[in-house]
């Protein structure tokens, strides 16, 4: 079996307002699972939401999430003014754009400044053909 990325933990400051957040914005529910953890599930992978024990620092980089609804998913992150205000290639990140690579996606932040990317599941780019 080929190693496999199943968990990835976003640092948060609030583990109730964090699960309500990304409730809303994934349109599933999360679970506590203890030590101020929340798990999502997306797909095979995990995506787990952590209170530390100091000030939460956001990933360095986006996570990239794959969906069927990307309209809908944009609809709930303007919602939670969570768009990104930043700018891809030259074009807003907040906007549902075809990127140079080919992938139909918008990026936002959540409240503790974790970068996420919704990609339209029909467009995504593995670097393979």
């Amino acid at each position: 079996m080929p190693t496999r990325i199943f968990r990835i933990i976003l640092e948060v400051g609030d583990p109730d307002r964090a699960a309500a957040f990304y409730s809303r914005l994934l349109g599933a529910e999360g679970r506590k699972v203890g030590g101020g953890r929340v798990y999502f599930d997306c797909g095979s992978m995990i995506l787990a939401l952590l209170q530390p024990e100091g000030i939460p620092a956001p990933i360095p980089e986006y996570v990239y999430f794959a969906v069927d609804e990307l309209e809908a998913i944009h609809a709930r992150a303007k919602a939670l003014d969570a768009l990104s205000k930043e700018k891809v290639h030259g074009e807003s990140a907040a906007e549902i754009v075809v990127r140079p690579w080919g992938e139909r996606s918008f990026y936002a932040f959540d409240p503790w400044g974790n970068g996420l990317c919704f990609v339209d599941d029909k467009t995504l780019f593995t670097g393979r053909r």
